[in-house]
C-alpha cells in the first residue's frame, strides 16, 4: 500500500518517466553535460552560475513575496490580489542565470536538472513549511505535459518530497481546460484566462488540508491564486505556494 494518503501517482507516467531517466544515463555517459548557465562542459550547472543565482532576501512581501523597497506589503496585495492563496515564497530571481537554467529544464527536457534545482529550494521549504502540508505540483493541462514529456512542477516536487519526508499531493487537482500561455498576457488577461482553469478531482480528500504549491516560475501569480482557489473551494484548510523563482514586477 502507497504511503502516500492521496494515492500514487499515475502508473503510466511514473513508467514513462523511468524509461526517460534510463536512456539519459546512457546519453550522460555519451553525450558529457554542459552546463544550462554558461555552456561549460563537464557539469549541469557550474559553481560558477550557483554563485551568480540571486536568492530572494527581505524584505518582500509578507503575502506574495514580491522584493519590495519599503512596508510590508505590495501595491497588488494591498489591493486584495490575492483572495484564495495565504502566501507565496520564491528561492531565487528569475534572471541569469537561473532564467537560462529553468529554459533548458522546461524547453530542452533536461529532466537531469530537477534535483539540481530543487536543491535552491530545499532550505525555504524546510522553514515555512507546516508539518501536516502536503507537496502538490501546479498541474499542466494533459495536452500539453504529453507534447512536453513531463511536468517540470511535478519533478521538482518529487525531489523536494523525497529529501524532506512530505508526502505529495499528484492526482487531487487538474487543469480542467487549457489556457493561453501566460507569457504574452496583460495581468487582467492572465487572471482572466487562468480563471476555472483547474478543478478539484476528489473534495474529500482535500478538505481539511493544508498544501504547498509547487511551481517552477512565478510572474504575477494568477496561476497560483487559481489553483488555490479551487483547493479552497474544496475547504482546504491553507494554501501556500513556493516556487523555484520569481519575476520582479
Amino acid at each position: 500500500m502507497s504511503s502516500d494518503p492521496l494515492g500514487p501517482a499515475r502508473g503510466w507516467d511514473t513508467l514513462k518517466l523511468h524509461i526517460r531517466r534510463y536512456l539519459g544515463a546512457y546519453a550522460y555517459v555519451l553525450f558529457p553535460p554542459r552546463c544550462a548557465g554558461c555552456g561549460t562542459f563537464g557539469t549541469l550547472f557550474c559553481s560558477s552560475c550557483r554563485a551568480r543565482v540571486q536568492p530572494l532576501r527581505p524584505p518582500l512581501c509578507s503575502r506574495c513575496g514580491q522584493p519590495l523597497t519599503a512596508g510590508s506589503l505590495c501595491r497588488a496585495c494591498k489591493r486584495g490580489k490575492f483572495v484564495h492563496l495565504d502566501m507565496a515564497r520564491a528561492a531565487t530571481l528569475y534572471a541569469p542565470p537561473m532564467r537560462a537554467a529553468i529554459h533548458h529544464f522546461k524547453y530542452r527536457r533536461n529532466i537531469h536538472l530537477a534535483p539540481v534545482l530543487a536543491r535552491f529550494m530545499l532550505a525555504r521549504v524546510r522553514r515555512d513549511v507546516l508539518d501536516d502540508a502536503m507537496l502538490l505540483p501546479v498541474p499542466l493541462h494533459p495536452e500539453r505535459e504529453k507534447m512536453r514529456g513531463f511536468n517540470q512542477a511535478a519533478l521538482l516536487a518529487r525531489h523536494l518530497g523525497t529529501v524532506l519526508r512530505l508526502p505529495l499531493a499528484e492526482g487531487v487537482l487538474e487543469r480542467s481546460r487549457p489556457t493561453r500561455p501566460q507569457v504574452t498576457l496583460s495581468l487582467p488577461e492572465r487572471m482572466e484566462n487562468m480563471r476555472g482553469a483547474f478543478r478539484v478531482l476528489s473534495p474529500e480528500r482535500v478538505h481539511g488540508r493544508a498544501f504547498l504549491l509547487i511551481d517552477d516560475v512565478m510572474t504575477t501569480g494568477s496561476t497560483l491564486e487559481a489553483c488555490a482557489q479551487a483547493l479552497k473551494d474544496a475547504g482546504a484548510r491553507r494554501v501556500w505556494a513556493y516556487v523555484l523563482s520569481r519575476a520582479a514586477l
